[in-house]
């Protein structure tokens, strides 16, 4: 346990020393230990607040490769589709219904949707919705694509770095792909002034403790407002079909290690969490996270955008089971929150000017 001290003592540790503290976390009070910690330090942030973000799917096309991803260019059997910005402002009327004032604007690196086309998108949900905030979550861009789209109005942009290890980074993506491009692609939208979100699968193939440390190391030096943690798991159309899934019980730690790391920021209970595991959420926001997205995507679309097999796509990870959701978040002893939920720095530094 004395790792475990030592972190919450001070979080700035070497990399063999992240690697002795996953190693220790194995342990299940350890675990709970670090779980609580993570707790602590939420509460101090965000109180009891589970922010919620309204998830709009609006593109499977993607030009890349990625070998764990079910909408990589080589899928096959996949039915492609396009929401158009009719359709996407459609979702965003029935969020707005609903409550909600975060949108989250996720698609594959579709060429089809130019800075032009977004743009125009982004500046119609503003001027139809101007105290919501806009995240963006499509891939790798010029710094001129991100700045116009800063321009148009967007506030966040959610851009998971995967795995900060080179090797690893090889083992995960084709070879026109480049980990230095995607992190200088996250430098960049901190430049501009958006709220960053980075992140990594656990149990990714190959994965080791070593390259976790790396991921570790890199939060720390990148202080992302946001950060996505969820488990690894296969899709059916991948080369990685048969690798087998990351395990919660991982993906819970990491959630608590990334927490005291970084107690500002905003760590969601992912999609790819419940998945998993029906109580994957509940589980989360015990580990230290305080964010959940629900679908605001067309239901005719949900299945389609298959990141990986068995995705949820009915039931609480639907916006319409809004209430269902309320309900399981306040059984856990949290409370769902529409706000906006802007990272707690971001509130810091608004309310000393």
């Amino acid at each position: 346990m004395d790792i475990i001290e030592r972190f919450i003592r001070n979080p700035e540790l070497g990399k063999t020393e992240y690697v002795e503290l996953l190693r220790a976390s194995e342990d299940r009070q350890a675990a709970h230990r670090l779980a609580e910690e993570a707790v602590r330090l939420r509460k101090k942030y965000y109180g009891n607040a589970v922010y919620v973000r309204g998830l709009i799917e609006f593109t499977n096309y993607c030009r890349n490769d990625c070998f764990y991803c079910g909408i990589r260019r080589s899928s096959r059997g996949l039915e492609r589709y396009r929401l158009t910005e009719e359709e996407i402002l459609s979702c965003c009327e029935e969020g707005s219904r609903l409550g909600f004032q975060t949108y989250v604007l996720q698609g594959g690196e579709d060429p089809w949707y130019t800075d032009e086309r977004l743009e125009r998108i982004i500046r119609s949900i503003k001027e139809q919705y101007p105290d919501c905030a806009v995240t963006l979550s499509v891939g790798e861009r010029s710094y001129e694509s991100y700045r116009r789209l800063r321009e148009a109005g967007a506030d966040r942009y959610l851009l998971r770095h995967e795995t900060a290890s080179e090797e690893h980074y090889r083992r995960l993506h084709p070879a026109e792909m480049s980990l230095v491009h995607r992190k200088q692609c996250l430098y960049q939208l901190k430049d501009l002034g958006y709220q960053v979100g980075a992140g990594f699968m656990a149990g990714s193939p190959g994965q080791t403790y070593a390259e976790l440390a790396e991921d570790l190391l890199f939060l720390r030096e990148l202080k992302p407002q946001m950060a996505g943690i969820g488990p690894f798991i296969p899709h059916h159309s991948t080369p990685f079909r048969d690798e087998p899934a990351g395990s919660v019980e991982l993906t819970l730690r990491l959630l608590s290690i990334v927490r005291i790391l970084l107690p500002r920021v905003l760590l969601p209970a992912t999609t790819a969490l419940g998945t998993m595991d029906p109580m994957g959420r509940e589980k989360g926001f015990a580990a230290g996270a305080n964010v959940v997205m629900p679908n605001l995507s067309p239901a005719a679309n949900r299945k389609q955008y298959e990141l990986y097999d068995n995705k949820l796509c009915t039931g609480d990870e639907a916006a319409e089971s809004l209430a269902d959701l309320k309900k399981r978040v306040e059984a856990a002893g949290w409370r769902l929150s529409m706000e906006r939920g802007d990272a707690a720095e971001e509130l810091e530094e608004a309310q000393k000017a």
